[in-house]
């Protein structure tokens, strides 16, 4: 549940291999390479030292060098500062450091307003480089009112980067709360804002850094030895207990005496703590059988449920019925994965018309598609009405704007998710081309993974830029977001062309035969799925096999190591709190067919 460490370098001449066995023999699990100077280690040390460290059970981090900060206005200076943070998280990656921190820099006179813009602008130079590196930034709390950098200021730039993380410097916050984090119901309060404001997964396991300081009334002073000051770190373990949060934990003091009674502290307040009661008459939504982040409770409500804390009137039944034979995921489990990931998958389906796949009795009962919404939906619930050409009206769709939606839509036993590839404001222009490949009897996923790779090739030389994610069951969904300026016909037509390159270029490989016996042992490449009214299942989007699947983002450079099988509601969360939303490039648009279009020769 927590995770300590300190912060530093290993001392010159000692042997890496010799410092991490010191770090373990002290009970350390999480250590902080201090990077604040400059870039002491290449590549291949620390490649070196990730792999030591990972055999020893440690957590790396590395903090990055003071100057690597994201609200300079020079823009030479700013040039350095964004290529530091992107080298810093490289080296990160090549460590395994499941985050680089990060200072944001000081305010010089400028306003907030003016602070948050200059560091979105910089971290969107920098999203494309690093977005795919598994690495999180994670922006430290700033410890004076010369520096920018509040947690409410991180929150409002994490909204819009999900690789984006606070990091929370508790001797920062006591300093500038004026002496505000004494009790653990103040380290409470700090934890029910981290809550309220960032997603399950970004916070929980929290990292943060500890330790004793000196400050006045215009924030901290200077750091002092552990025990000259007034914060103490056993009402923050408590807190942390009592509310369930997980946290690495690293001592930034500048004494190993204050390291040791850091840890003693830490370590006594462990053996005495405890969980706070659930609220009585409440119930986990979830089976216990994985850990969520972000869990639900449950308060009866009839012959139903009602999740604690839901905006509006929503109803939950038959959370323990099991959904997942095979692995003995529940119902419950199902609408908790839906709930956590909802921070991802909602912006996905933001305004989009959805159709339910729904599987009553589970992934292995009988199932059936859902356009029109129920005539038992509430009336908190917003709809998408159609038009159908062939009931000659519209038909309402409902929409999931929010989670209370998106748990009502599941509560029926919508297992998968399956939105329309337009907005319902302008429902005949898609927002993407996407190329579904399903590999044919006697196919495997090496050949999936040739095509996919074709498919990026051809994109990549016709100048557009595509995003693969797993199908959730044994193929690859390649999606290319654009500007919703074409119709249904140009985007079908312009995927079709795609696919026959490929096809004549690997006819051992890919298949567009629409005979499926003529397809065996080759990859079909589906461009009808680009047709309107036909969906496909959301990415983030649980499918009803064994193991409960997630159709998953990728990153093209792991498609060689990646098995789809392995991408499950469980084992999804070590992976979003690295990459957040893989897909968000998705939410742009930005991309028009023209050129390629004359390219392919496409009238």
């Amino acid at each position: 549940m927590l995770a300590f460490g300190i912060s530093g370098l290993p001392p010159d001449g000692v042997d890496d291999e010799v410092f991490l066995d010191s770090v373990a023999e002290a009970g350390h699990r999480a250590y902080e390479l201090a990077f604040v100077h400059g870039f002491p280690w290449k590549e291949d040390r620390c490649e070196r030292f990730g792999a030591l460290a990972e055999a020893r059970n440690i957590r790396l981090s590395i903090h990055a060098p003071y100057f690597a900060i994201l609200t300079s206005d020079d823009p030479e200076k700013a040039v350095h500062t964004r290529s530091a943070l992107e080298h810093t998280m490289k080296l990160g990656k090549a460590m395994g450091a499941r985050v680089v921190v990060a200072h944001t820099g000081y305010t010089r006179g400028r306003t907030a307003e003016e602070l948050h813009a200059l560091a979105v602008a910089n971290l969107e130079v920098i999203e494309p480089k690093v977005r795919h590196l598994g690495v999180a930034l994670g922006l430290e709390t700033t410890g004076t009112e010369r520096a920018f950098g509040t947690l409410g200021d991180i929150a409002l730039i994490a909204s819009e980067f999900g690789f984006v993380r606070p990091v929370v410097d508790w001797a920062y916050v006591h300093a500038m709360s004026g002496n505000g984090l004494t009790t653990v119901e103040a380290f409470e309060s700090v934890i029910a804002f981290l809550r309220s404001e960032f997603p399950g997964w970004a916070v929980d396991p929290l990292h943060c850094q500890f330790t004793d300081n000196l400050f006045g009334p215009k924030g901290e002073i200077r750091h002092v030895p552990y025990g000259e000051g007034t914060l103490r770190v056993g009402p923050l373990v408590e807190a942390a207990v009592r509310t369930g949060l997980q946290m690495t934990l690293i001592s930034e003091a500048h004494d190993d005496a204050s390291h040791q009674r850091i840890h003693a502290e830490v370590e006594a307040a462990l053996a005495g703590a405890r969980p706070d009661p659930p609220r009585e008459g409440t119930r986990p939504l979830a089976s216990g059988v994985i850990t969520f982040p972000a869990g639900v409770r449950l308060a009866p409500d009839g012959d139903g449920w009602a999740p604690v804390g839901a905006v509006h009137p929503l109803r939950i039944t038959n959370p323990d019925k099991v959904f997942f034979p095979a692995d003995g995921y529940t119902k419950g489990d199902l609408l908790q994965y839906y709930a956590s990931i909802a921070p991802l998958l909602l912006p996905h389906l933001e305004g989009r018309a959805i159709v339910m796949s729904r599987y009553p009795d589970g992934a292995d009962g009988d199932s059936f598609y859902e356009k029109q919404a129920p005539s038992h939906r509430p009336d908190w619930l917003p709809v998408a009405p159609l038009w159908s050409e062939h009931r000659g009206e519209p038909i309402e769709f409902v929409t999931a704007p929010d989670v209370d939606s998106l748990l009502w839509i599941v509560n029926l036993g919508a297992i998968e998710i399956h939105p329309w590839l337009t907005k319902a404001a302008d429902p005949g222009r898609p927002t993407q081309a996407i190329f579904d490949l399903d590999p044919a009897e006697g196919a495997d996923w090496e050949q999936v993974v040739t095509v996919a790779g074709l498919v990026r090739l051809v994109l990549q030389r016709l100048g557009l830029e595509g995003h693969p994610k797993t199908s959730g069951a044994t193929g690859i969904h390649v999606y290319v977001p654009l500007d919703p300026i074409h119709d249904y016909a140009r985007v079908r037509a312009f995927v079709e062309a795609v696919g026959r390159m490929i096809v004549a270029a690997a006819p051992d490989v890919a298949t567009m035969e629409w005979d499926i016996g003529s397809r065996t042992g080759r990859v079909f490449i589906d461009h009808n799925q680009n047709v309107g009214g036909k969906t496909i299942a959301s990415v983030y989007s649980v499918r009803p096999r064994p193991g409960a699947p997630v159709s998953t983002p990728l990153v093209w450079g792991e498609l060689d190591e990646i098995l789809p099988d392995h991408l499950t509601l469980a084992t999804i969360w070590d992976r979003v709190a690295r990459f957040g939303d893989l897909f968000s490039p998705l939410l742009e648009g930005t991309q028009r067919l023209e050129a390629a279009e004359e390219a392919l020769g496409i009238d």
